[in-house]
């Protein structure tokens, strides 16, 4: 089940950039199909422990029968608290690979991937919230438009929500198949995947708030993090990685170094990747979704 859930992607990179405590207790933020999990326990003795997050509840089939494995169902963006609850106020290493799975794209039912008809869904907790059916049928051309502009980064946003506003003028959107004919007239011919790829993306970060579940994570590994403690990060697109290289860089989202009174910078990381690590030619040959991943690594001052 897991191997087919999901292929982890920077494996033997990302792991090493923990740095294993045999003895120590680690996160994975992202647990999904538990490659990465499978392999930090792989590395962990028997006083070891890994707490490992997902909101999604299909994730639950994939837990390895292991004493030093906790599941925790919970959005990572209650990461302290929920370390709380079970006991922890400190770990030596916290890894979040933030891409959607393989099972997600490939589950067509969860409306994550433009190929196909689905209901057009998105939500990584399908317990509650608003789905991207929501969305696209209620929030007015302005607010269509910041979201696509901001969270997809398509060129003329304001086209693609008037697209939008018109076809469900019409009619209700309730599937993806709805969705890629609505913007079918703004749709470039020569970058169509491209172009649908940003849509989807788009409405995907917007229906799981992922940008500020990624702040809030980010912000509490400093709080739960030993000294010297590994924050390790896998990212997808350019928003989430130059939210993740400003904040190990300077401890905020937009960069900034901070000074204390003598005028020394006031660096709560040490950066270990000073340039972004990517997948060999060889992972990406095997795993095509593995080509835009970026990883950055940090330990804790």
């Amino acid at each position: 089940m897991a191997s087919a859930y999901h292929i982890p992607v920077l494996l033997e990179e990302s792991v090493g950039l923990l740095d294993i405590v045999p003895s120590g207790t680690y996160v994975d933020l992202t647990f999904g199909g538990g490659g990465h999990s499978r392999r930090i326990l792989s590395q962990l003795g028997p006083e070891g422990r890994l707490y490992a997050f997902d909101q999604d509840r299909d994730t639950q089939a994939n837990c390895p029968d292991d004493s030093r494995f906790h599941y925790v169902e919970s959005n990572f963006r209650f990461l302290r608290g929920a370390l709380r609850l079970r006991g922890i106020t400190q770990v030596d290493g916290i890894l979040a690979d933030l891409g959607v799975s393989s099972h997600h794209f490939d589950t067509e039912e969860r409306g994550f991937s433009f190929r196909g008809s689905a209901p057009l869904d998105m939500r990584m907790n399908q317990r509650g919230g608003q789905t991207a059916a929501d969305l696209v049928n209620t929030l007015d051309a302005e607010q269509l438009t910041r979201i696509l502009g901001d969270w997809g980064e398509i060129g003329t946003p304001w086209k693609v929500a008037g697209c939008i506003v018109r076809a469900r003028e019409r009619q209700p959107i309730s599937t993806t198949a709805e969705l890629v004919a609505a913007v079918a007239p703004c749709t470039p011919k020569k970058e169509e995947a491209k172009f649908l790829t940003k849509l989807f993306q788009a409405l995907r970060i917007e229906v799981n708030g992922e940008m500020e579940a990624l702040k809030m994570a980010l912000e509490q590994s400093l709080k739960v993090l030993r000294p010297g403690g590994r924050l390790v990060v896998i990212s997808y697109h350019s928003l989430e990685d130059r939210l993740v290289k400003n904040f190990l860089r300077s401890g905020n989202f937009e960069g900034r170094i901070e000074k204390d009174f003598f005028g020394r910078a006031e660096l709560p990381f040490d950066v270990i990747t000073r340039k972004a690590v990517i997948p060999s030619d060889g992972e990406i040959a095997r795993n095509p979704r593995s080509r835009s991943a970026k990883l950055r690594a940090a330990a804790k001052r």
